[in-house]
């Protein structure tokens, strides 16, 4: 292994640890110490790659941005039924939460403004959702009296909500509870004609294999292959 290549390792395994420290005990209790520790590398070492606490904080949440943003692209720019493909990306989001301990510290870093130098990521779901319903409104498969502003806020308070209470008990994000979810929803935001056409589990087989999601995801930039396993 290269100089290099042992660099890449060592910043992944402090995002991934600083990960653990934020999620476990927030940010202000987590401390360098234990971040260097949990990586197995020294405080030395630690400071070659980070100034301080709060560049290791936006370092995760940034890694947290690339890899929701890998998964909004594809469920965005597909073809087919765009209230599906709506569905489909809720579960792909949701299994990211589940898997990936740096996506939900990102996650959590962010709705605290703790790094404060990335987009709102709440604000790109949003805008996520309202154009997928938006094309759904041009395709004709919303429900009468039911545009991408009114089926947008109920879809953003339902996935919301879910994210939050999952942070307590993550049984919240499980594949069974979206899909409960959207068999509520689904009636009351699709066309008749397409209701009982769309799947509210997804269209995708249910995945014990985390590698879609979490092998890569959230390596940095140009460094594919060696993500931590």
């Amino acid at each position: 292994m290269t100089k290099q290549d042992r660099a890449v390792r060592t910043r992944l395994a402090l995002i991934r640890s600083a990960a653990e420290q934020f999620e476990a005990r927030g940010y202000v209790r987590a401390s360098l110490a234990e971040i260097s520790a949990g990586a197995g590398v020294s405080s030395g070492a630690l400071h070659f790659h980070f100034a301080n606490k709060a560049a290791v904080a936006e370092a995760v949440e940034h890694a947290a941005v690339r890899a929701l943003r890998q998964v909004a692209v594809r469920g965005r720019g597909g073809d087919g039924c765009a209230l599906q493909r709506l569905v489909d990306l809720t579960h792909h989001v949701a299994r990211l939460l589940c898997a990936d301990i740096v996506v939900r510290a990102g996650l959590r870093l962010n709705a605290e403004a703790v790094a404060g130098r990335v987009r709102d990521l709440r604000r790109e779901w949003r805008e996520c959702v309202h154009e997928l319903l938006a094309e759904a409104e041009r395709r004709g498969e919303l429900a009468a009296g039911m545009p991408p502003h009114r089926s947008s806020a109920v879809v953003l308070a339902a996935t919301t909500g879910l994210e939050v209470l999952a942070r307590e008990d993550p049984g919240w994000l499980a594949r069974p509870s979206l899909t409960d979810l959207w068999h509520l929803l689904l009636p009351c935001v699709a066309a008749p004609q397409l209701a009982a056409a769309l799947e509210p589990a997804g269209t995708e087989p249910d995945p014990g294999r985390k590698a879609e999601e979490t092998d890569g995801a959230w390596e940095e930039p140009g460094r594919a292959g060696l993500a931590l396993r």
